[in-house]
Parts: structure tokens; C-alpha cells; sequence
């Protein structure tokens, strides 16, 4: 029997935010890889190392977690005015499949960085002290993000003093505008409602706000499924059943959104929609061991991403709690204590996140303008990923 030798493709493991890729160029891409479809889903799946029924990617990149099971493709911009296209792919990790229907908001502070280091921001336009603004288009979503990358000596600053909880050391500051990030084609709450009644066999009857910003995303009370909104991971992910009940809310919560027809096609949709749950502040202890006070945040936010508990909070669905925050009356604007605002400060598993929104009401219709917020970014490592020539 005759075995394929393997190639080697460009490619470069960044840090993003609290989470990790493996970010390619389009064009270093096999041939057969540069168009979506089999091909190119076979050979991320095969970089990450999935599907592995072992649920630990040792034959490949990913980390066995939702954070770490991810790549990146970037491209020249298909856009007027933009620097970069950008395609993010969620690879699941025990099944065969790459889930390109929504985006990662943490590996877009990597996305602006890796833009400027691969050639694709004109030197022009890159200080030699200073701020680089890069304008991504984000491919999935079709929106635009706006990356303020600092630059010191020419070069893209990786090191800093920024803390952000959820990664274990410093680094420089990244500041993130996700512009528009409301759903273009349909209302930002696609029932029409800032409040639902959400059906859910097994379960009940539970109040949600459901708001596709950022990511389509299904809030429900903590209090309302048997939480206190303090939950680290392994409560909540050592629980099968608890994980089995929040699948069963977030397919019923698809289906009532319109991003499924039926319960059954969660299965192969698991990047989208993200379920959490909110409750009021109150004091916790973090996963690293850091005392969160109920004064430190306005409200206490748990998120799940790819059917397990979030360890921090992913990038858009930071979008969709500050917007959520700042129109009167959902969810999370309540357990935040109701009112206007412009920006939130909540609490997650490892610790806070503060990020702005701005949500306006036109036609009784609501729309989100803008959120920001704060991230870091660094490459790990850059060179050439291997795999087999035959998995794609």
C-alpha cells in the first residue's frame, strides 16, 4: 500500500483575545482548499485534528476546547475600503464538520495584527509609532470591524502591560469596533420581541431575549434554571444533563429565532446560536482564584460555547451582552438594573469585561451602531503546519 508523504502549508498559531487559530492566507492554501467546500473543511479538520472520538486533538493544533479549535483564513478584501477579508471556521472537535456560521470576536484582535505582518495593510498606511487602524470584512457575518493595532518601531507591539482576564499574561492593548453588528437582513430580535416565552420540552416555560448582535445569542435567567449566575466550568460542564438541558434550550431557541427549521439541524449548526444565562451581581470567587465583587460588575453572565461552558467569554457574544444591555427592557438590561447605557461590565467565569454598545430605537425597530472593547493578541508560533496529503 502506498502512503501519501505529507505537505507543509503556511501558517501562523496566534493568540487571540482568550482564544487560539491557526490563521492561513488564502493563497498558501492547496489549490483544491482555496474554494469552500469538502476539500477545505477535510484539511482544517485535519489541521485542528478532529474528528477525534477522543475528544483531546492530539493529532493535530486544536486544544480540545471550543477557545482552541479554530482556524482563520484572510484574504484581499473583496470590499471598497476594507484591508483584509476574514473567514473564521469553528472546527468541531469530535465531529466532521466546520461550522463557518457566525465569527470568533477574540481572534479578530489576531485578525488585525496578522493582516498587517502578511502584507495585506499597505506600508503607507502603517506608522512607525503609533495606532494601525485596520477595516476587516468579516466574511461570515458580512460586517465590518475596525482594529486599532499598536505599532512601535514599524513593527506590530505584541508585549504591553494589558491585563484581560482570561489569559495569564500581559500584553499589548487591542481596541475592537465591531460596526453595525446587528443582523443586516432581519430584525435584531428576530421575533419581533424583547422578551420571548420560550417553550422547551423537559424544561418549561422560560423567559428569553433573544438578539442576533455580535452572534445570535438566547439569554434566559439564571434564577429561572435553578443557577446563581456564579457557575465556574466545571460546575456546570462536569454536569451532563445540565449540558443536555442547554442543548435542548438553545435548539428550541434556534428554531424560534429562524436560523433552523427544525430541532434536529442544532446538531450541525453548534457555533450558532450561543446560549447563556444572567443573573443580578453578586460576589464569587473566579476561576484563577480572583475575588469578584458585586460592586465590581453590572451583571453576572455565563455563556456556553460548542455544548461546554465558556471559561471566559467569547469575543461576539461580549457583543450581544452589551447591546442586549443597552436597550430598556431585556434580559440582561434588567439583571443589569434596567435603564439606558452605553457600555457594561460583567462578570464571567475567569473574571470581568467591560465593552460599550450603542443600540438606537428607529420605527420601533431596535439596531446596534457600534460595540467596543478591549483585547490583546500574539503569535505563538509561525512556519508551516503538516498533514497527511491525502485529507483533503
Amino acid at each position: 500500500m502506498t502512503h501519501q508523504p505529507q505537505i507543509k502549508i503556511p501558517a501562523t498559531y496566534m493568540r487571540g483575545g482568550t482564544s487560539k487559530g491557526v490563521f492561513f492566507r488564502l493563497k498558501d492554501l492547496p489549490e483544491a482548499c482555496q474554494t469552500p467546500g469538502e476539500a477545505r473543511d477535510k484539511l482544517l479538520l485535519r489541521v485542528i485534528g478532529s474528528p477525534d472520538p477522543y475528544q483531546k486533538q492530539i493529532d493535530g493544533m486544536g486544544g480540545a476546547t471550543s477557545s482552541t479549535s479554530k482556524t482563520v483564513i484572510l484574504a484581499d478584501p473583496t470590499q471598497p475600503d476594507h484591508d483584509v477579508d476574514y473567514l473564521f471556521g469553528q472546527v468541531s472537535i469530535d465531529k466532521p464538520f466546520v461550522d463557518w456560521s457566525g465569527n470568533c470576536g477574540n481572534l479578530t484582535a489576531a485578525v488585525g495584527a496578522f493582516a498587517i505582518n502578511s502584507g495585506f495593510v499597505a506600508k503607507e498606511r502603517i506608522p512607525e509609532n503609533g495606532t494601525c487602524t485596520v477595516r476587516i470584512w468579516q466574511a461570515n457575518i458580512q460586517k465590518t470591524i475596525v482594529a486599532h493595532v499598536p505599532i512601535t518601531n514599524g513593527e506590530v507591539q505584541e508585549t504591553g502591560d494589558f491585563e484581560l482576564d482570561g489569559v495569564t499574561f500581559p500584553a499589548a492593548e487591542v481596541q475592537v469596533e465591531f460596526m453595525d453588528p446587528a443582523d443586516g437582513e432581519g430584525s435584531m430580535f428576530p421575533t419581533g420581541n424583547l422578551v420571548d416565552d420560550l417553550e422547551v420540552p423537559g424544561v418549561g416555560i422560560l423567559k428569553a431575549t433573544m438578539i442576533n448582535a455580535g452572534i445570535p445569542t438566547i439569554f434566559v435567567n439564571a434564577e429561572d434554571i435553578g443557577y446563581k449566575g456564579t457557575e465556574l466550568q466545571d460546575d456546570i460542564n462536569s454536569d451532563p444533563k445540565a449540558l443536555a438541558r442547554f442543548e435542548t434550550i438553545r435548539a428550541h431557541g434556534a428554531v424560534k429565532m429562524g436560523l433552523i427549521q427544525n430541532i434536529e439541524e442544532a446538531a450541525n449548526r453548534q457555533h450558532t446560536p450561543k446560549v447563556a444565562f444572567v443573573a443580578k451581581p453578586s460576589d464569587y470567587l473566579s476561576s484563577s482564584g480572583k475575588n469578584i465583587g458585586a460592586g465590581d460588575v453590572d451583571v453576572l453572565v455565563r455563556a456556553l460555547s460548542m455544548g461546554k461552558l465558556h471559561h471566559a467569554m467569547m469575543g461576539t457574544a461580549a457583543v450581544a451582552i452589551a447591546t442586549a444591555s443597552a436597550v430598556p427592557g431585556t434580559l440582561v438590561n434588567l439583571a443589569a438594573g434596567g435603564g439606558d447605557r452605553t457600555h457594561v461590565t460583567f462578570g464571567h467565569p475567569s473574571g470581568t469585561l467591560r465593552v460599550g454598545a450603542e443600540a438606537k430605537e428607529v420605527d420601533g425597530q431596535w439596531t446596534a451602531t457600534k460595540a467596543i472593547m478591549s483585547r490583546s493578541a500574539r503569535v505563538l508560533m509561525e512556519g508551516w503546519v503538516r498533514v497527511p496529503g491525502d485529507s483533503f
